[in-house]
């Protein structure tokens, strides 16, 4: 079996969390300000406040950019549920706009089309790896003096116009899933330019405290480990490697399959990281079938979109283009670690589903 995803967690992690279980400083200690330190270093913003989870960063993000009862918030629905549930657990509305059928983002054109009286904010999810299209949506977000948050999630490494993303809008949020670019088994962070975002960020991961027993306003707890931070110091290490191994392998799959299947396609400001590497086919079913029988592991992201998820629906919605890749979208192995011969066996698998 060839495995769609699957961490690569070797000695250096194992040794940088023994490290910190010999250290006794498990929590809120100096892994995680030096990780923040160095996250923040490679996105090139000033801040990053580390969290336990990527929907907490994505939550914390709207959170502190005031975003709330009131507001809404547009975001495209063909994207994970997090992203359509951190704008409810901040008590806005999500308001859904469709995408670009090219790169599955979301369509700056939808977008200004939902702008309303109620906007507070954009959502742009950089899916699958690929940027979303910021410089219209930070066109937009300046027009209508709106936030615009970016969920990087699935995009550590990707740029747009040579910048990582994470640092264009407002706020980014990052995910640090197993599943991830980069892992920390658990985690997020939230990245920005603005002091007081950051500030605001750090109060409420922390129970709204800035010091023992002071409490400046409700919060949370979605504090990082030590542990968790010290294998996403080494991840992060090893991230430029693996995101030029994801483009090598993305490249060999682009030139066997062009023409089988709609390969991806990436826009000419972008650099695309490759968290999936996502072909789309109107006989996918027959696809996923030859795929089974050769052995190679699949993903469906996303069969449904959001807005007809039972939690998130919004009836009204007329999505044309997501309705269309949430019907079409198969992932294919692009992991770092594929050999020659398995990228070789996802390649002919695809072949002979296509036939």
């Amino acid at each position: 079996m060839i495995p769609l995803s699957r961490p690569l967690i070797g000695p250096e992690e194992s040794a940088a969390v023994a490290r910190v279980l010999s250290s006794g400083q498990l929590a809120a200690g100096p892994e995680v300000a030096a990780f923040e330190a160095e996250f923040a270093a490679f996105v090139g913003v000033p801040h990053a406040v580390a969290v336990s989870n990527g929907t907490a960063a994505l939550w914390l993000s709207l959170w502190a950019a005031g975003i709330g009862p009131g507001d809404e918030v547009v975001v495209p629905s063909f994207t994970f549920a997090a992203t359509a549930g951190a704008v409810f657990q901040t008590g806005a509305r999500p308001v859904y706009a469709d995408i670009e059928a090219a790169t599955y983002c979301i369509s700056a054109d939808a977008v200004r089309a939902l702008i309303g009286p109620r906007t507070a904010a954009i959502v742009a999810v950089h899916l699958y790896g690929h940027p979303a299209p910021l410089d219209e949506l930070s066109a937009l977000c300046r027009r209508h003096g709106l936030h615009l948050v970016e969920d990087a999630a699935q995009a550590h490494g990707a740029r747009w116009k040579g910048a990582h993303v994470g640092g264009a809008g407002a706020v980014g949020a990052f995910s640090f899933y197993p599943t991830k670019n980069m892992t920390t088994g658990e985690g997020g962070m939230i990245t920005t330019a603005d002091p007081d975002l950051a500030a605001q960020a750090r109060l409420l991961r922390n129970h709204g405290m800035d010091a023992p027993y002071r409490h400046h306003r409700p919060g949370t707890n979605v504090r990082m480990t030590d542990m968790a931070a010290a294998i996403g110091r080494v991840q992060l290490r090893r991230l430029p490697g693996w995101i030029e191994r994801r483009n090598a392998n993305a490249a060999f799959l682009n030139e066997r399959l062009a023409g089988v299947v709609t390969t991806p396609r990436v826009h000419p400001e972008a650099a695309h990281a490759y968290h999936q590497y996502t072909v789309r086919s109107p006989n996918r079913a027959r696809l996923a079938t030859a795929l089974e029988a050769a052995g190679v592991g699949f993903g469906i992201y996303y069969p449904v979109g959001c807005h007809r998820q039972r939690a998130f629906a919004d009836a009204g919605a007329d999505l044309p283009e997501t309705e269309r890749a949430c019907a079409e979208v198969i992932s294919l192995p692009v992991r770092p670690d594929l050999t020659g011969n398995e990228l070789a066996a996802v390649a002919t698998a695809v072949l002979e589903g296509a036939a």
